[in-house]
């Protein structure tokens, strides 16, 4: 077979030849990079000369790089545009990818050379000891001290993981896919003009006539938001919250059975719980120390989110249900706030925002980008863009913001190359994906959706701006509470009034939007950090033979979850913690905000585009990848380690004083 995943690629960057790659082309090339691979693993562990950083850990480094570049492709493709034929074969490669990291983690030999490596590291230097302790931990993790027979079960475990994981992501595409709501013009009362066009253009390209709304997050926000229809604001929250619980896409089965896993697996490793194993490398440490910090926002964040009810209540003239909230939140910023969120979204077009983005940094990391007309995507609707700064080429970036049927839901950046420098330096290509409503006069975004794209582009500029020797460290692999650091912080310069002025939008417009910036902080942090201490309880039980159904409930009734608001992602559709590396970790984006919101300070003290300030973040932060702890990071760039007094000030969650 010519097949383009084995082929040299040798057009700009070394850029993947999408317009060429079809879903036939990976399990043949699978079967020869895994092969490639398998050999060289066994030359490293079969050695007969004494175990050394070079002919081990390095050695390991260097190692699969056909292998990487096919499941990179693959990995990016089942997500964001996965065929028929794609989602065919993707719990195949799940299954063979995970049997083949197993067999290395199980490999005694390997891990015996390994671990004479990590016995002498005190030798080494920083970067090669961090790399060195990262990969025996790794192999612990792994199952690598196990017996044979507890090593035969780990491998099962896994493997069944894998599949369990497809068949979750799979059900929640399918039941995004099945259903849609179809109006006529009598029923769009309250909805902006772009909300309306792009329904409209969904109607038409289903073959239908009127205007048809998804389940889409966004697409769903805007309902909620604008539709003066309560009764159809109803039947869309409804469908949006009960995704995949019953029906014919329940996904309670798997979760159930995904859940005593994950905690068998961690007993077997020695650890209590599965978060206890999931968090030892974590900046929390441990599931106490992150239940901490969720619980010391939440009393303020319910406190707050009860106040902003009674005030709602009062506007509606009755008691608001989960389904109410959005549309008199957006009707308070309205009528007390001036601030119009339908109005904001006219001046908000994807290409203005995500030049706003480009520009942002432009002036704070001296970055350029230019389109690359000539790197081919792999959709119409993908963009390539050359990366650049004064010293030359830095790396390529993809954007894909478009919603699809073939897309996973929501938004997330991925690498199909991470920065190394092992022999020579290799330039990171990288990917932003978004799933936002096309028009044909210019997709406009709501503020919530301009700052996701601020958000996914700020996880890009971690990857792009790495500086590190070695693949493993690279960008974004960092502590799961460290990763969401960079990208929420890269939310507020969407915020700034100098930016939004560039957009067009009036200055009594951006006056509104930061009198309401701390407007709803009650709902929002409610909203996240219920789901957060969900998954934190139900990756903590000693036990996994649970119905996890009864933890949740459980778990919301301890912490006293008002009715309507509920928690930002339902179990059956939580594809964050069941179909992606959040698991018994969602609470790191709470985490990683009082980083941010700490960070930012700086910035606000010194200047939105301060140059010395930017500089020491790129330098700190972003260009350090995972060559040193979190928390050495963040001190380097703060000077000390992080208040959360800065999180609850900037959500207006500070404890009132007494009157």
């Amino acid at each position: 077979m010519n097949n383009p995943l084995l082929d040299p690629w040798e057009g700009p960057f070394g850029a993947p030849p999408f317009d060429r790659i079809e879903a036939r082309h990976f399990l043949p090339a699978l079967d020869l990079v895994l092969q490639e691979h398998e050999a060289e693993i066994e030359a490293i562990a079969g050695a007969t000369d004494a175990p050394t950083f070079d002919n081990v850990v390095a050695a390991i480094e260097q190692s699969g790089t056909g292998l990487a570049r096919v499941r990179r492709v693959f990995w990016t493709l089942s997500s964001a545009q996965a065929d028929e034929d794609l989602r065919a074969i993707e719990p195949e490669v799940s299954a063979r990818l995970t049997r083949h990291a197993t067999r290395i983690d199980h490999d005694a030999r390997l891990f015996a050379r390994v671990s004479a490596v990590w016995r002498a590291r005190e030798d080494l230097g920083p970067e090669q000891c961090r790399l060195v302790e990262s990969s025996y931990r790794g192999f612990v993790a792994g199952g690598a001290l196990l017996e044979p027979l507890a090593k035969a079960r780990f491998a099962e475990i896994e493997v069944r993981l894998g599949e369990l994981s497809v068949r979750f992501g799979h059900n929640v595409m399918a039941a995004n896919a099945d259903w849609s709501l179809v109006l006529a013009e009598d029923d769009l009362d309250g909805l902006p003009d772009a909300v309306r066009s792009a329904a409209s253009r969904r109607a038409e390209q289903a073959g239908t006539s009127g205007y048809r709304f998804t389940l889409d997050r966004g697409d769903v926000e805007d309902f909620l938001s604008f539709s003066e229809r309560r009764d159809l604001r109803e039947q869309v929250w409804r469908a949006f919250t009960g995704r995949c619980d019953g029906g014919s896409h329940d996904n309670w089965a798997i979760i159930d059975e995904i859940v005593a896993l994950r905690h068998e697996r961690a007993r077997l490793i020695g650890f209590a719980t599965y978060a206890e194993a999931k968090l030892e490398d974590s900046m929390a440490r441990s599931p106490d120390a992150a239940m901490a910090l969720l619980e010391q926002v939440w009393t303020s964040a319910r406190d707050q989110a009860l106040r902003e009810k009674t005030e709602l209540d009062a506007l509606a003239g009755f008691a608001i249900a989960a389904w109410d909230w959005r549309f008199y939140a957006e009707r308070q910023r309205r009528e007390h706030l001036a601030l119009d969120g339908g109005a904001v979204k006219e001046h908000l077009t994807l290409d203005k925002v995500r030049a706003a983005a480009f520009e942002c940094a432009g002036r704070l990391y001296g970055l350029r980008f230019s389109e690359r007309s000539d790197i081919s995507g792999w959709h119409d609707d993908v963009r390539a863009w050359a990366v650049s700064d004064k010293r030359g080429d830095v790396g390529l970036l993809y954007t894909d913001y478009i919603a699809r049927p073939e897309k996973h839901g929501g938004a997330w950046m991925g690498s199909l190359r991470v920065q190394e420098q092992m022999d020579g330096l290799v330039l990171p290509m990288i990917y932003t994906v978004a799933n936002f409503a096309k028009l044909d006069e210019g997709t406009r975004l709501s503020l919530d959706e301009a700052r996701t794209l601020f958000h996914e582009f700020g996880h890009a500029l971690h990857a792009l701006l790495s500086s590190v020797t070695y693949p493993s460290l690279a960008g974004t692999a960092v502590a799961r509470d460290f990763v969401e650091f960079p990208s929420k912080f890269m939310e507020h310069w969407i915020l700034s009034p100098e930016i939004l002025g560039a957009f067009g939008v009036p200055c009594e417009l951006i006056e509104a939007i930061a009198r309401a910036e701390q407007a709803g902080q009650g709902f929002a942090t409610v909203e996240l950090a219920g789901a957060s201490i969900v998954d934190l309880d139900i990756h903590s039980q000693p036990s996994g033979g649970s119905d996890v159904r009864d933890i949740e409930r459980a778990t919301l009734h301890r912490i006293g979850m008002p009715d309507a608001i509920g928690i930002r992602h339902r179990l059956p559709h939580f594809t964050h913690i069941f179909d992606g590396g959040y698991a018994a970790a969602y609470y790191s984006y709470l985490w990683s905000e009082v980083l941010d919101a700490d960070a930012f300070a700086a910035f606000e003290d010194a200047g939105l585009f301060n140059p010395v300030m930017a500089g020491r973040f790129r330098q700190e932060i972003l260009a350090r990848g995972d060559t040193r702890e979190a928390m050495a990071s963040f001190v380097a760039f703060r000077g000390r380690e992080p208040d959360v007094h800065f999180l609850l000030r900037a959500r207006g969650l500070e404890p009132k004083p007494a009157v």
